[in-house]
């Protein structure tokens, strides 16, 4: 198959590159995460200073954690990693008052983050998780996404991404399942799933 040459110039627009978006990764697919955190390591080897807020993850086994904290240094002083949540998966059925209170700490520190224009980009990952449970109000991230600073790239990820939030997004990926290993029985993989 002859494919057209891509020239990258043409692509680039610097009048655009100064502008901060935000882009929505949604769906019931696998890979919401690792696209953000894909972007994550672009925008570090463009010399980014970047926040990865990681809503309803809590403890140390994930395999995008260990690769972070063994960056070089120069990099590893670009990029902050906060884990908002417990060392478990939660649900609606099994929230409770300690997940709600570390989200809502975890939500504090990328709002003074977002107010004060520290990072170029802001990964808030499963805050469409954590805004379904509530535990992030609609309207205040609503609000904050308006007001943030214009050069500053927000990525928000997780399933059930509200319709509000979809419609300020500058971009949006609607992950969806075609067919997945997990119903053949496979359990979660380190180095794949974690």
């Amino acid at each position: 198959m002859n494919r057209p040459e891509c020239d990258n110039n043409k692509l680039y627009n610097p009048e655009f590159s100064k502008h901060g978006y935000i882009q929505v990764y949604t769906g019931n697919g696998k890979g919401k995460t690792t696209a953000s955190l894909g972007l994550a390591m672009r925008a570090l080897g463009r010399g980014w200073k970047v926040l990865i807020v990681m809503f309803t993850k809590g403890g140390n086994d994930y395999g995008e954690l260990i690769s972070f904290s063994q960056l070089s240094p120069d990099l590893k002083d670009k990029v902050k990693i906060i884990q908002a949540g417990l060392d478990r998966i939660v649900y609606s059925q099994n929230i409770n008052e300690t997940d709600k209170k570390i989200i809502e700490q975890g939500w504090q520190s990328a709002k003074s983050a977002i107010k004060n224009d520290e990072y170029q980009l802001i990964i808030l990952d499963e805050a469409n998780i954590a805004i379904d449970l509530k535990c992030i109000q609609l309207d205040d991230m609503i609000q904050t996404l308006k007001n943030k600073p214009e050069d500053m790239e927000i990525v928000l990820t997780g399933r059930n991404a509200k319709q509000e939030i979809i419609e300020i997004a500058d971009l949006v990926s609607e992950i969806n399942p075609i067919k997945h290993y997990w119903d053949k029985g496979i359990k979660a993989r380190k180095g794949i799933e974690f």
